[in-house]
């Protein structure tokens, strides 16, 4: 790619692989995406190049030049951010000496051997979808056939598709799928590493690829394993592999131990004792998902932009700071509480969701 400017302000660096992976997986147009992913690379490259040479505004005033990294783009817009930067992000998943491990989700995985990290993904969409790791065969790898790994998660307070859990989600993901994509194994239940997951596979006779989904629910989120490979011997071995993952995200735990309790729309006007409404100056048409923890005194502890331009993620954060919620008590003893928030523009319809069993 050509050089072009990358210090305008609110330009970000993507890696944009990781984020074409994530559309053919949620549109399972597998031949599209391998020829859309390099024409959206030539045409972004493009109006870049056309930018550095007019300027960001169309001027002629050139920026400072630095060489874009190869396998990314730059994208000008709204951004994913939080208040503090020691409260874990569902996006914070990382692959460090082999090891998965995403400290929001509660997750830890030491990859099978010959297994390697090779792209990061994009950052959360504004729907609440993070893809966490894509994982593939090395070059180590001496198999018959190489295949794939990819950990995502939905966001069920933002999801646009009709699903309030993971087993929903998965039912939605099999009954849309395209005509010339076969099911082999319709969902059921099972047990991998003595947690719940709802699981099926489907195949493409064309490409002779078979894909094996398992999905499971943790804090409001659909956290899904996605195994694709030519051999089905690869993926079995590979479902035996995920009994190593460790879960230490348990909603159920108490005390010290214990994440906040995930409940939907909190926010509502029986819960909430004072409110400021945040004002925007500018941007007033966008979507800002966010998501928040409430302490035990019912102030707002911490804040997660899943997509919001600086100024709105300013805003919104002088006006949270002021409000206060009515304490949640589980067991008569007040927990910390996260939910989700969407302000400005709200064009898609609320889904509901399964609300903690003791709330009412």
């Amino acid at each position: 790619m050509s050089d072009v400017p990358a210090a305008a302000t609110g330009l970000k660096l993507v890696d944009f692989l990781g984020e074409a992976n994530m559309h053919c997986r949620l549109i399972y147009l597998l031949a599209a995406c391998a020829l859309a992913a390099p024409l959206t690379v030539r045409a972004q490259a493009a109006g870049q190049q056309n930018s550095a040479k007019n300027g960001v505004n169309g001027s002629s005033d050139t920026q400072p030049m630095t060489k874009v990294p190869k396998g990314v783009i730059l994208v000008k817009g709204a951004w994913s951010s939080a208040s503090d930067s020691v409260t874990p992000l569902p996006e914070d998943g990382n692959v460090t000496n082999n090891v998965f491990d995403d400290r929001y989700f509660g997750i830890t995985w030491a990859l099978p051997p010959d297994w390697t990290e090779k792209y990061k993904g994009p950052p959360p969409s504004d729907s609440g979808r993070y893809v966490l790791a894509e994982i593939a065969t090395a070059e180590t790898f001496k198999g018959p056939a190489r295949g794939s790994i990819l950990i995502t998660a939905d966001d069920m307070f933002f999801t646009p598709f009709p699903a309030a859990n993971s087993a929903e989600f998965i039912d939605y993901t099999k009954d849309n799928l395209q005509a010339d994509y076969k099911i082999e194994r319709s969902p059921k239940q099972i047990s991998i590493a003595g947690r719940p997951f709802t699981y099926f596979a489907y195949w493409s006779p064309s490409a002779e690829l078979h894909w094996y989904i398992l999905a499971t629910q943790i804090r409001c989120h659909t956290v899904e394993v996605v195994l694709s490979s030519s051999n089905t011997k690869l993926l079995d071995a590979l479902m035996q592999e995920l009994n190593r993952i460790t879960f230490s995200a348990n909603e159920s735990l108490t005390g010290e131990e214990a994440v906040p309790v995930c409940i939907k729309d909190y926010s509502r006007d029986e819960n909430v004792i004072a409110r400021v409404d945040p004002v925007f100056s500018e941007r007033r048409f966008n979507a800002i998902p966010i998501r928040i923890i409430i302490d035990k005194a019912g102030k707002v502890k911490h804040i997660h932009f899943l997509s919001a331009f600086p100024e709105q993620a300013k805003a919104i954060t002088d006006a949270l700071g002021q409000w206060r919620f009515r304490p949640y008590l589980r067991n008569g003893e007040p927990v910390e509480v996260e939910t989700g928030i969407l302000f400005g523009y709200t064009p898609r319809p609320t889904i509901s969701v399964a609300q903690d069993p003791e709330h009412k």
